[in-house]
């Protein structure tokens, strides 16, 4: 049976941190609206800043659909899934924010992930998320699966990029300054890295 909690601590808190990879959820307000969801995984990007609010770090990529949703709504849920030992699955409904890299909260953000390399990987924004409800389920029917190790391919694509190059990298993508839907997505040219 699942189970409503008042905050990420102890026994919830332990099994999130140790998920190789986690789901993001977001969609914008108009009915007719895609909806985004969204695999993340990368060792270290992830963080649980409080009882309350956690972050991960957004990289490079195809699209801002998230970072496009959340700055028109704030509405969001991840989902992680137990792929080894008993079954389980945790979502945390509530309200996100890109925190930018010209953002003065971003570099005291960034120490919340010391594994992380952010010049490797293209970093847009962190994201935070506060819990608005946070529940389990049984997750009887999540299959076994094991994880191997991260890929390297993201690191090696974007190690090459400099702020210059990135920021026209995302100039060039028809869905990254703005959403699928016309949304204002990830504000370009891209701020320096303050890293």
């Amino acid at each position: 049976m699942g189970k409503t909690y008042e905050r990420i601590d102890g026994r919830l808190r332990t099994f999130i941190e140790a998920q190789p990879l986690f789901f993001t959820a977001t969609a914008p307000l108009s009915g007719d609206g895609t909806v985004n969801l969204s695999p993340k995984g990368l060792t270290g990007s992830f963080a649980v800043l409080d009882d309350l609010n956690v972050a991960y770090l957004d990289f490079a990529g195809s699209t801002a659909e998230t970072v496009a949703h959340l700055r028109e709504n704030g509405r969001i849920t991840l989902m992680w899934c137990a792929f080894q030992g008993p079954p389980n699955i945790v979502r945390v409904h509530g309200r996100g924010r890109p925190v930018f890299r010209d953002d003065p909260r971003f570099t005291e953000l960034l120490t919340r992930f010391p594994d992380i390399d952010p010049t490797q990987h293209g970093l847009r924004a962190i994201i935070v998320v506060t819990a608005e409800l946070i529940r389990d389920s049984c997750g009887y029917a999540v299959p076994f699966m094991s994880y191997d190790q991260d890929r390297d391919l993201h690191a090696r694509r974007f190690a090459r990029e400099d702020d210059a190059s990135l920021s026209a990298y995302f100039q060039k993508k028809d869905h990254v300054e703005t959403s699928l839907d016309g949304l204002p997505g990830l504000p370009l040219p891209l701020p320096p890295s303050t890293v």
